[in-house]
């Protein structure tokens, strides 16, 4: 099953979202919950806490400056830029790229 939220900024987009992940987790099943917003809130949200989400979007600013190398595989991706959330929710930040083809 894949779910997409999306909406008008300031909708409750992010808290739906972590609501929706931690209680199908809860349900026992596998979730991968990835934040592609401009402003990736969904760490906080799942509650990863500010902190390690900010290390999460760090990360992945980190490909613009070739500290980071691009993953080419599903499970790279989600390896560099995801961690665990509470209630075995697996999130991953993909967005807040100021240059989307780096090399």
């Amino acid at each position: 099953m894949k779910i997409a939220v999306a909406g008008k900024g300031g909708v409750g987009k992010t808290t739906l979202a972590g609501t929706l992940a931690r209680a199908l987790a809860r349900d026992g099943r596998d979730v991968l919950a990835l934040d592609a917003d401009t402003n990736p809130m969904l760490g906080v949200s799942l509650g990863v806490g500010p902190e390690r989400t900010d290390l999460l979007v760090a990360i992945r600013q980190a490909l613009d400056d070739g500290a980071v190398e691009h993953q080419t595989t599903a499970e790279g991706l989600v390896d560099v830029f995801g961690t665990d959330a509470p209630d075995g929710v697996r999130l991953v930040v993909c967005t807040r790229i100021e240059r989307p083809n780096p090399g």
